[in-house]
């Protein structure tokens, strides 16, 4: 039963962000769904889906945080007269260890507006990050490690 709720979150969600409420793009999105949650059933670890509601939307809250603040941060600079930037790559020693979190942290440092994932280590103990303004490496590794992260430790774990 649970599932099947889920699915229809996701089918929900789905005409939400297609814009188009018709029968048929509901069942598209319950399919879509189905198969998104049989994806992610392994990286789950067999843990059953309403223990990871919270820790996922508690990421996912922190994405759009994070995407909101960084895309601020980014307009700022570039409208700057001066804009000064101190553009560089930087290593973030990573403590997530599947693939499938290196993967979803990585995506997510992508996905933030000034920040690029550009390489893992092949030991997949690194992840080098571009930064727009590389002015305080420190500091952006321990936002990225107190942030995503742990976000990702507590959902997938």
């Amino acid at each position: 039963m649970t599932a099947f709720l889920f699915r229809l979150l996701l089918a929900i969600g789905w005409v939400a962000v297609t814009g188009s409420a018709s029968l048929l793009n509901l069942i598209f999105g319950f399919l879509l769904g189905a198969f998104a949650l049989f994806i992610i059933r392994e990286p789950l670890g067999g843990k059953t889906y309403p223990r990871r509601v919270w820790p996922v939307l508690s990421l996912a809250a922190l994405f759009l945080k994070e995407l909101s603040l960084s895309a601020w941060r980014v307009t700022v600079t570039v409208l700057s007269p001066d804009m000064k930037l101190k553009p560089g790559i930087f290593a973030f020693p990573l403590t997530v260890t599947s693939d499938f979190e290196i993967t979803l942290l990585a995506n997510l440092i992508t996905l933030t507006p000034g920040t690029l994932s550009v390489d893992v280590s092949a030991d997949r103990r690194t992840l080098y990050v571009h930064a727009l303004d590389c002015s305080d490496p420190e500091a952006t590794r321990r936002n990225i490690a107190n942030g995503f992260e742990r976000k990702i430790r507590e959902a997938f774990r």
